[in-house]
């Protein structure tokens, strides 16, 4: 089986997307003015992506460490659901996908760093982004060739879309 043939495989059984928030959505960095106002940077065409898994009924869920107003405003304009303040990420994602009634095995989790390592251990489709810290390395089935804050929110999302499509196609 091919690169493309194993991708299309482990992206095709995702029945939600859960994402870090810093470092996945953004470049990791943070930017405060003088009054202590932060803001970040993120990648514009992630919010195309993310529309294309809401067409495919595949949920979206930003689990984050921090809680921040710049996390809502995001999550907001993005139409995604939105969990901060989280310290026990893999717990979360248990009582989300319990509630939701989606098995684990069918989640994909996007993060960055060593307090990502439970929820991409306890997932069925684990993803680092590709300037993730060498430590979750490890526990991820999948690498994105793009930077977090820089594409790879929507790489995730176009191999999760293009493996739907091409297994309705198969399946036709």
């Amino acid at each position: 089986m091919d690169d493309d043939n194993q991708l299309t495989l482990l992206f095709s059984s995702v029945k939600a997307t859960i994402f870090d928030f810093d470092g996945v959505f953004t470049d990791n960095k943070v930017y405060v003015d003088q009054n202590g106002v932060e803001s970040v940077c993120c990648w514009r065409s992630d919010g195309l992506g993310l529309q294309r898994l809401k067409r495919l009924g595949i949920q979206t869920l930003i689990v984050s460490t921090e809680k921040n107003p710049v996390v809502t405003m995001r999550a907001q304009k993005l139409g995604v659901d939105c969990m901060q303040g989280v310290d026990d990420k893999a717990g979360a994602i248990l009582e989300w996908s319990n509630r939701n009634h989606i098995s684990l095995s069918q989640v994909c989790f996007v993060g960055n760093d060593i307090n990502d390592i439970p929820a991409l251990k306890k997932v069925g489709i684990p993803v680092g982004v590709r300037d993730s810290y060498e430590e979750i390395h490890a526990y991820v089935k999948y690498r994105t060739e793009s930077c977090g804050g820089r594409g790879a929110v929507r790489e995730v999302c176009d191999l999760i879309w293009r493996a739907n499509k091409e297994g309705r196609v198969s399946n036709a």
